[in-house]
């Protein structure tokens, strides 16, 4: 029997509009909700998940689309549905309440509110019924709702210990003696002491890319020259890239692994992931010189650029770990397909280099049909012996059987795609182009950065310069926040280095000053997750510790410095060093949290190396001294190019100006302390003076 679409339908956010259709009586978030609420006096079943997410489609199946489960709802609650991903602020606010209850979070994110939205009671997924170590959830609906009606004093207690919870959270004490070399090199210490000898990582199952963490072990590499830091960093990326993780086909990855050994992920691929994951990979690759970081990172841009770029040139959000109500399904195999679309030798070196066979290893809980997820079991060179051909050979086999597999995959049923498009994720694109214009000497993915930039202008920018957070079918919804501002203006900072455009720089700086304005605590230092004037909610949280993206004050604190050191702004790097100095005790203690922040503290206290290339930008012999200049990991560098045709630019920066040509030939000033090089005009001496 077909349901009537409930509220969801008007909604933008394909998250929401999946549940259209449920029986619940589902409401958005807003004044609607809360209103009934308080008029009716029952207090509010908030879900919150996002349209990529497994256990939100199970949940929906299993509970959301019984009529007997939203009966209960609809009897005893106002039910009301979040995209996390469209309201990253309730997100946080009750994750961080959800976390405090259960010593654990995730979505789908299942939080019980007062009419006023302050938490109760909280958990993750719950099943039907009883299993897992779980309440049912029909019991906990029932349990609820007789609580909030018989014994209100005990619902009062928990929502005063969780407000008063989540006010500590957002309270820090300063801890100047932090900002500290000696900081960075403690906090890497202990992340080391956390990786996965044998399989690479960061603990045991389930297993995320966590790519703040391995950033920072890589610099504390280059610091030190320490082989065992490089050693960690290299296991991790080499186990993902011959993983599950890695879709071997298409390229990018998915969001997460479910085991120890990178080969079971959970499906869905997440643009903030891949974007993220670019710059490490290339990083790594300049670091070590191994081609399969290259062409991890090659593989991955494509993929953006293939599956997840809106014609006007912004990037998706997610694509999904369901297929048909499957998961993993356009991604699995069976040996019979395999043999069926390829030459028998083809077949036979495609299924042993990835591992598939009659046995298989994946199969969906409760499903006896088990298929093979595609990993790398075999070095070229193990593959080469094995069949007794040169690895070239072989390597094209590989190849042509890619293609093959691919071109058939396409022809299934695809994953559900989100399209709305997310500022700050779009941002971390941006930097991800850019980063791979720059080390694989590429000026297509600069044109791809440069279109996702001025798609972010031309729909996601309001006329008095803040930003909105989502966009989808024309229309842009939602303040932006901390994040959003954050990680735009250091995208437009790495523009502009890269194209010396100062439109993106002006963009940049008017950002930053938004920051300053809206998101500072101008009492404790830092900066709030939402801006003066938001939404009143039952918390202003100030989020310190990387997720599944970079904390937002970190990203904030690192653009206030760039900008310092460009226009040499005494105030704003009075901002970010006060900042750093109130977060010195959580950098301390928790490493992993704060592991972007470590990184930022390490620039400041290294001190920036810009090094910039005097020269007509498009002329071989500048051409010739970025390209050096971007084979070099070295990352506190930052690589500008003055071209004497932007000279008169009164926006340039002051790192730029009194940069010329040597008699006529272009020259590149390294800039370390205050102080540059002596100019040189050599590709070979500018590495030289590099690497130090």
């Amino acid at each position: 029997m077909s349901v009537r679409a409930n509220r969801l339908a008007a909604e933008s956010s394909p998250y929401l509009r999946q549940h259209q259709h449920n029986p619940v009586d589902w409401y958005p978030w807003g004044d609607e909700a809360l209103e009934r609420a308080r008029r009716e006096d029952k207090p509010i079943l908030l879900s919150i998940g996002y349209s990529a997410c497994h256990w939100c489609h199970v949940m929906e199946r299993e509970s959301f689309e019984n009529p007997a489960t939203a009966a209960l709802m609809n009897a005893s609650f106002v039910s009301v549905k979040v995209d996390r991903e469209e309201r990253p602020d309730l997100d946080t606010i009750y994750m961080n309440a959800v976390q405090m209850l259960t010593g654990s979070g995730g979505w789908p994110l299942t939080v019980f509110l007062t009419p006023d939205g302050e938490p109760f009671y909280g958990g993750t997924y719950f099943p039907p019924d009883d299993r897992y170590g779980r309440p049912g959830f029909p019991r906990v609906l029932e349990s609820l709702a007789r609580a909030w009606r018989d014994s209100r004093e005990e619902v009062a207690r928990s929502t005063q210990q969780l407000m008063a919870g989540l006010d500590r959270l957002s309270r820090f004490e300063p801890k100047p003696d932090a900002v500290h070399p000696d900081t960075v090199a403690r906090g890497a210490e202990r992340l080391l002491q956390h990786c996965d000898p044998d399989h690479g990582g960061i603990g045991g199952a389930p297993k995320f890319p966590n790519v703040p963490a391995f950033a920072l072990l890589l610099r504390r590499w280059h610091a030190t020259g320490r082989g065992e830091l490089l050693d960690v960093v290299t296991r991790a990326l080499t186990a993902m890239a011959r993983g599950g993780i890695h879709d071997q086909l298409g390229g990018g990855f998915h969001r997460y692994s479910v085991d120890a050994q990178w080969l079971v992920p959970h499906f869905e691929k997440m643009l903030y992931d891949n974007a993220q994951l670019v710059p490490l990979y290339l990083d790594a690759f300049l670091a070590t010189g191994d081609p399969l970081y290259r062409d991890v990172a090659r593989r991955t841009l494509d993929y953006l650029q293939r599956e997840m770029t809106h014609p006007e040139g912004g990037l998706y959000s997610s694509q999904d770990a369901d297929t048909e109500g499957e998961e993993g399904k356009t991604y699995l195999w069976r040996i019979e397909e395999i043999r069926q679309l390829l030459d028998p030798e083809t077949a036979e070196i495609v299924c042993r280099y990835y591992q598939v066979d009659e046995v298989g290893n994946f199969a969906e809980p409760g499903h006896s049909d088990r298929k093979s997820i595609l990993h790398v079991a075999l070095t070229r060179d193990e593959l080469g012996r094995l069949f007794r051909r040169d690895p070239s050979d072989t390597d094209a086999v590989l190849e042509r059987g890619r293609h093959a597999l691919l071109a058939a995959r396409n022809q299934r049923p695809q994953p559900g795609l989100d399209d709305k498009i997310l500022t700050s994720w779009n941002a971390l694109a941006i930097r991800a182009f850019a980063r791979g214009a720059a080390v694989l000497d590429d000026r297509h993915l600069l044109d791809a950065a440069v279109r996702v930039a001025d798609f972010l202008d031309a729909h996601l920018t309001r006329a008095d310069g803040r930003l909105l957070r989502t966009w989808k079918d024309g229309v842009a919804r939602h303040p932006a926040y901390l994040d959003d501002h954050a990680f735009l203006a250091t995208a437009c900072l790495d523009l502009f280095a890269a194209t010396g455009n100062v439109r993106h720089l002006a963009t940049a700086r008017r950002l930053a000053e938004i920051l300053l304005r809206d998101f500072a605590d101008d009492e404790a230092g830092g900066f709030f997750f939402t801006a003066r004037g938001h939404e009143r909610l039952v918390d202003r949280p100030k989020v310190l510790f990387d997720g599944s993206l970079p904390s937002g004050n970190a990203v904030a604190i690192e653009v206030l410095l760039r900008l310092a050191d460009l226009d040499d702004d005494p105030g704003m790097r009075a901002v970010a060093e006060r900042a750093l100095r109130l977060f010195g005790a959580q950098m301390e203690k928790q490493p992993f949290g704060t592991a972007y922040l470590l990184g930022v503290l390490d620039d400041f206290v290294r001190g920036p190396v810009d090094v910039v290339i005097a020269g007509p930008r498009s002329a071989p012999e500048t051409r010739a001294l970025e390209r050096a200049a971007h084979a070099v990991y070295l990352p506190n560098a930052i690589v500008f190019i003055a071209d004497p045709a932007d000279a008169a630019e009164a926006a340039s920066p002051i790192v730029l100006r009194d940069k010329a040509p040597i008699d006529g030939h272009a020259a590149a000033y390294v800039c370390r302390d205050f102080a540059c090089s002596a100019p040189v005009t050599d590709p070979a001496e500018l590495q030289r003076l590099l690497r130090g």
